[in-house]
């Protein structure tokens, strides 16, 4: 982690970018806008190497890509859920870097394409957030890692405390980046960092929120884990930037499951933009991060290490649609 204060210059041109094409213009965007802008954005999308299989899956009835590196084991997985608010995002968006995450845990990793908001409010992306949970946990036994970026940060722990409360085994570890966590907005950070953030409007954030909770109350746990009952969640990783307006969003978070009693550890990483892991390899501190998320994933199974998980992964027990063709 750079020191306090100081980026890459790299970083400080990400964060032009961003404020000026995202923050400034995205803003004013419809919902269709922003969705036609994300499919196109698609196709722009730099494949994985060529040494990463991508196969395309259905895991439950949710369709989703499954991940393979050559760093993969075949006894660990991770269960990818995206961001963009719960209305935009999908696992071809992030293709450029899931399997990087599934490169730097060693792990096999399935990127769902869950139902979006305001089509399927709440609770539709924690049901098909559990569905693959469920099968993926069944059809895939061993170690379960479970990631996500932003409001897909917040569904992943939301997903934890349903899973817990149906009484389903919970994951070995979590990690967090940047994620939204109080869809009630109290945060003293969406103030303080309105200007800072480079990336976010906190005046986006109430219609957000509205499209997905369609009348649901703003403090349910499953939609906003910050004010869930968090005893016995698994070890957590928390990535957010000091100038997110969702910085108090991961720090109350992050606190809560420590008084919990839960293990978490929070990286406040200094003027990084919301989810900058997505820039990397651009950015020198994206891919530093991405690596400190490796460490911590070999860190929380490092007692139950062993060599029988290094072979090549089986093929994966889902419904294929096919191979991704690069």
């Amino acid at each position: 982690m750079p020191a306090k204060g100081r980026i890459s210059i790299r970083a400080e041109l990400a964060r032009l970018g961003l404020r000026w094409f995202v923050k400034r213009r995205g803003h004013k965007q419809t919902l269709a806008d922003s969705r036609r802008q994300f499919v196109a954005m698609e196709r722009r999308v730099p494949f994985p190497p060529r040494s990463v299989a991508t196969t395309h899956v259905t895991a439950d009835g949710v369709k989703g890509d499954w991940i393979v590196t050559p760093r993969s084991r075949a006894d660990r997985s991770v269960l990818y859920l995206h961001g963009g608010g719960y209305r935009v995002g999908s696992p071809a968006i992030y293709r450029h870097f899931t399997w990087r995450i599934a490169d730097t845990t060693r792990a096999r990793l399935l990127a769902i394409d869950y139902r979006l908001a305001p089509e399927h409010p709440f609770p539709a992306a924690l049901e098909d957030a559990v569905a693959a949970y469920r099968r993926l946990r069944e059809r895939e036994p061993g170690d379960l890692i479970v990631m996500g970026d932003s409001a897909g940060g917040g569904l992943a722990l939301g997903l934890m405390l349903k899973l817990r409360d149906l009484n389903v085994a919970l994951p070995a570890a979590a990690v967090v980046l940047s994620p939204w966590t109080d869809l009630a907005l109290t945060g003293e950070t969406l103030r303080r960092n309105a200007e800072a953030d480079t990336m976010l409007n906190a005046s986006d954030l109430p219609g957000f929120a509205a499209d997905y909770l369609a009348g649901a109350d703003r403090r349910t746990p499953y939609a906003s884990p910050l004010y869930g009952d968090l005893a016995g969640l698994p070890p957590t990783l928390f990535h957010v930037g000091s100038d997110e307006i969702l910085r108090d969003d991961a720090v109350r978070m992050a606190d809560r499951m420590r008084q919990a009693g839960c293990r978490v550890e929070l990286s406040i990483w200094p003027r990084m933009p919301h989810v900058w892991h997505l820039l990397a390899p651009f950015v020198p501190e994206a891919n530093a991060a991405v690596a400190q998320i490796g460490r911590f994933v070999e860190d929380v199974f490092r007692p139950n290490q062993g060599e029988s998980g290094m072979e090549r992964s089986r093929p994966l027990d889902f419904r294929s649609q096919g191979r991704v063709v690069q």
